[in-house]
């Protein structure tokens, strides 16, 4: 059970599409507002990962980049 209300907007289906297609172009926008719209979902992983919260941020965000930027079209 979730303990407090999520508060992140989720873009539509069209919206989200573009901002996948502008992160693989190396959009910083579209890239930083992929990880905004991740973000309680990586804190929360990070928890269950064995080493430090930054660390594990760090390494959960560049793994999910590095699959925007391998995904196909």
């Amino acid at each position: 059970m979730e303990a407090k209300d999520d508060q992140r907007v989720v873009p539509d289906d069209d919206e989200f599409l573009n901002l996948l297609h502008k992160a693989k172009q190396n959009d910083a926008e579209s890239t930083l507002r992929l990880i905004e719209l991740f973000k309680g979902d990586i804190l929360h992983i990070s928890k269950y990962i064995h080493m430090a919260e930054e660390d594990a941020v760090s390494d959960i965000i560049l793994e999910f980049l590095e699959m925007i930027k391998e995904q196909k079209d």
